[in-house]
This record gives C-alpha cells, sequence and structure tokens, in this order.
C-alpha cells in the first residue's frame, strides 16, 4: 500500500529566519565524548591529529556542518575549574569530575585554548557553560576576562602567554547548568536570585556578553521568569532541555514504540511553546522576548541510562552509547521541523551529544570512525541553515498512530526555506512500513538543481564498525507534474531534501 499525500509549499507566508544557531551541538567531558572520540592528545602516533584533535572527526564536523558548539557540560561544567585546563599541559592537574553520576578522570589536556581552536578548526561558534554549582562568581567572571578582555589585565597577559594574544570573542554564556539537580539543587526563586547576581557581574566584565539562564519544567519555569521580571535585561537566552526516553529498547522497539518516540520527538513543539508563554507574560511592555535555548535535545534510550522508563536495559558498564537508527534519524527531522516553525522564539538548540555519547552523529572505536543516520539527516538540512522559513500545508495525506502523546501527525511532513541561492524543501515519510506517493505544489519554482533522500530497509537500520556505510545518501528522482508541482515517492520512514533554483 502507498500513502498518497499533497502538500503545498506558502512561499508567501514566512515564518521568520532560521539561525545557524538551531544547528548546534554539545560536547561535554562524559565517557568517550571529548577524550577519545574528539581529543586523542597532542603526539599521538596511533590516529591521525590536527593539533590533537582526530583528523578523521574533524574533517566529518566540517562536512556536516557545526554552526555552534556548547562545552564543557552539561552536568559536568558545575565541577570543571577552567585554570585546570590553561597553561602548558605537562603542569595540568589531574581532576576528578562529575557528570550524569558518573566520576570523570581529567587529565584537562583538552582546555579552553584547544576548545576554541576546536571551533575555529570546524568553523563553530563557541558556547561556553560556567561553573555556578562548585565555583564562585569571581571565578566565572575570570573565565570571561581570559577569553574576552582586551586591556592589558594580568588575565589577558596570561592568555598571551599561553598563546593567544587576541581575545576568543566568546558572545554565548551559560549561567550554570540544570541548577534544579546536578548543578546545585536550588529551588526556583533561589537560583533566579543568584542568578541576577552572577549575570550582573558578568556584564560588568563583558557587557556584549549573551548570557544563558537555567530553566527546568513548567513550574520551575514561571518561577524563575516571574523572580527576575524587573531584571529582565539580564536575560538574554531561556535554557530547557527535553530527552526523548519514551521509545522503548535502541533497536527492538515495536511498531507502536517507533511511533511514540516520534510522537515525542514533536512534542518537544508544545514544550517550547508554553515555556515563550511564560515569557511573554512576564515581559514588559516594548522590551523584546528572551529566546529559548533548547540547548539539550535528542534520543536517549534505555540502554544509556540508569534512569526512566525501561532503564532495566541498561548496558555495564554504563558507557552512555547507544545506537542511531533510522528512527532516531527520523526523530532529529520532525525535531527540526519544529525549530523551523518555532524560529521567532527558538534562538539556539544543540544536539547531546556531538560524538558517541548519546545521540551522537558521529562514532569512533580505536582509529575507526563511522556517521551515524542522523548525521545524515542532519546533513540534508544544510539548505535551510541561515535560510527564511517557509511553511507547508497538508492539503491531503493520511495520519500516523501518537502513541501516548495528543499530537496530530500527518505520515507525510515537510519543511521548507529559502535563500537568494533557492529553495529547499524536506519530506519526511514517518510511517512504519508504507512507502509514500507524495505530490508538492510550488509556486514560480521551475528547475530541481539536487534531491537527495535518505533511507533504510528497516527502521532498525544502522551503521556500525563491520558496516559504516549501510545507511547513507543518495540521489533522489523528482518529476514535474504539471504546471507548479512536483511528484515524489519515498520509501517508508524516509527523509528527503530537494533544492531547487
Amino acid at each position: 500500500m502507498t500513502i498518497d499525500t499533497t502538500l503545498t509549499l506558502r512561499a508567501d507566508a514566512p515564518i521568520g529566519t532560521i539561525s545557524p544557531r538551531l544547528y548546534g551541538h554539545f560536547a561535554e567531558h562524559l565517557e568517550r565524548c571529548c577524550y577519545d572520540g574528539l581529543w586523542v592528545g597532542l603526539g599521538n602516533k596511533d590516529i591521525p591529529n590536527i593539533g590533537g584533535f582526530r583528523t578523521d572527526v574533524v574533517n566529518a564536523l566540517k562536512a556536516m556542518p557545526v554552526p555552534m558548539l556548547r562545552w564543557p557540560g552539561g552536568c559536568y561544567a558545575d565541577h570543571y575549574h577552567w585554570r585546570d585546563g590553561i597553561g602548558a599541559p605537562e603542569s595540568r592537574p589531574r581532576r576528578l569530575g562529575m557528570s550524569c553520576g558518573l566520576q570523570v578522570e581529567d587529565d584537562n589536556g583538552l582546555g579552553t585554548h584547544e576548545f576554541i581552536a576546536f571551533c575555529r578548526l570546524i568553523g563553530a561558534e563557541p558556547y561556553l557553560a560556567g561553573n555556578m554549582g562548585s565555583g564562585s562568581v569571581q571565578e566565572m567572571c575570570d573565565c570571561v576576562e581570559y577569553c574576552n578582555a582586551s586591556i592589558s589585565t594580568d588575565l589577558t597577559r596570561e592568555r598571551a602567554a599561553n598563546g593567544s594574544p587576541a581575545p576568543f570573542g566568546v558572545k554565548l554564556w551559560g549561567v550554570g547548568n540544570e541548577n534544579w539537580g546536578c548543578g546545585g539543587s536550588y529551588d526556583a526563586a533561589t537560583y533566579a536570585q543568584e542568578y541576577r547576581r552572577y549575570a550582573t557581574m558578568l556584564r560588568h566584565v563583558d557587557p556584549k556578553a549573551e548570557l544563558v539562564i537555567c530553566g527546568h519544567n513548567d513550574a520551575w519555569n514561571e518561577e524563575v521568569i516571574r523572580t527576575n521580571r524587573n531584571h529582565y535585561g539580564l536575560m538574554d537566552h531561556f535554557s530547557i532541555h527535553r530527552y526523548w526516553i519514551n521509545g522503548n529498547a535502541e533497536t527492538n522497539f515495536t511498531e507502536d514504540q517507533y511511533y511514540n518516540l516520534l510522537a515525542e520527538a514533536q512534542d518537544t513543539e508544545n514544550f517550547i511553546e508554553t515555556t515563550s508563554g511564560f515569557i511573554r507574560e512576564y515581559t514588559p511592555a516594548g522590551v523584546k522576548p528572551i529566546g529559548i535555548a533548547l540547548d539539550e535535545w535528542g534520543v536517549w534510550h534505555p540502554e544509556a541510562r540508569p534512569w526512566g522508563p525501561t532503564h532495566e536495559l541498561m548496558r555495564e558498564p554504563l558507557s552512555y552509547e547507544q545506537a542511531d537508527t533510522m528512527r532516531d534519524a527520523l526523530a532529529a527531522g520532525i525535531a527540526l521541523e519544529v525549530f523551523h516553525r518555532q524560529c521567532n522564539v527558538l534562538t539556539l538548540a544543540n544536539l547531546a551529544q556531538i560524538v558517541n555519547v548519546l545521540h551522537a552523529p558521529v562514532m569512533t572505536e580505536g582509529a575507526a570512525m563511522w556517521l551515524t543516520p542522523t548525521y545524515y539527516a542532519l546533513q540534508l538540512h544544510t539548505p535551510h541553515i541561515g535560510a527564511t522559513a517557509l511553511p507547508i500545508e497538508v492539503t491531503h495525506g493520511t495520519s500516523v498512530p501518537n502513541g501516548q502523546f495528543n499530537v496530530a501527525s500527518s505520515a507525510v511532513s515537510a519543511t521548507a526555506s529559502t535563500n537568494n541561492s533557492g529553495t529547499a524543501v524536506t519530506l519526511i515519510n514517518r510511517h512504519f512500513d508504507q512507502a509514500a506517493s507524495v505530490t508538492l505544489v510550488t509556486s514560480g519554482l521551475k528547475q530541481v538543481v539536487k534531491a537527495r533522500i535518505l533511507a533504510g530497509d528497516s527502521p532498525r537500520a544502522q551503521n556500525s564498525i563491520e558496516k559504516p556505510d549501510s545507511i547513507a545518501l543518495a540521489d533522489l528522482s523528482v518529476t514535474a507534474d504539471g504546471s507548479n508541482q512536483w511528484r515524489i515517492e519515498l520509501p517508508a520512514h524516509s527523509m528527503a531534501t530537494i533544492e531547487f533554483a
């Protein structure tokens, strides 16, 4: 059976600009993400590297691409003291860090200078998460001064002596992370007040710094925003996190569990809209609302966590690594549709995490590297980065089950954007086992310049160290179907991007 769907591109109703920051990523000092996944150390003779960073991973991330990268946590940030990671590598202390309940042994080989160098290598804007849990206002202020100040002080001279005379110019600063839990177990009002103290002092050091305040669930978010409503100018972005945890096993899932995970991904939009409502309610008249920072998002399977639904499936020892299948890639694509629709309130987003850990687009094992289906899903969206989002209307189609979430889901969904280079449309066939025949109605688009598809023989299909190329992008045939109409055939559980001149 084939699903017939008609989609109409609304070029006359632009939504807003898709900020490159909506395609951000997250690198935490957790298991094999930063160490081994990104950083293999200076002088490593076994794995080709550029200044200590894996050459294969650098090249893969440049090609994905990675517009913005958050570091060093996560929960790890509230145990991290930035001075441990500067100066001569051989003199840096070996510290005990903590993240997600795991003790982390860190030789601090990967520190601030190395992270900034890595961002420059891959073309990413740096986003630093500050230590509010075990640190101090002065420590965070010193970090901002060290990174960004241009006047001659002991800290800027130290930065120059460590190889960087010019400021790093880091704009994005997280004032703590998950401070309701691992970042200090604050209550909302206390955190809001403490945030004001930090933010006031940080702005003295760098008036242009964009500060990210920590959010949580609806009750916390409303109280934090209400408490700080008279200090609105101290907040630039409001951080929320959303992991999708109700899909059961990473590969051994049923059809119902497949749909449940996809519906959970789409339900992220409700969370964004609810948070946006709190922000609007407490925004002073005539002031631009602060943005929403979804700075951790993605699939978190039970094999990679000791908590939550079906956590008894957790593998031991816990490594926070999990399989990435076509189902996970489609979930990421659904989230990106949400980000485009919400691009006027969502100002940044970070997929967790960039390599090896959780919903990773890149995996490594020794000298081997392979790309996951989610990597290719992100790569398909490259034409949308920085473009103007356009709405897509489903005028005829079939719905798919919604699981426990009250979210209307067309079997075929899409997102679109336009810029000076042309118009791009990304389509997803969410159906578990039925192909879709899609009619795309456009206006004034006369030439397809590129069309690629991501598909697998099963929603459980994945790449692996043994079979690194089982899933990859392929060319897609698009047929003109009358005036301003195009015909696209999509296999079950697939995603495609069509670029028009």
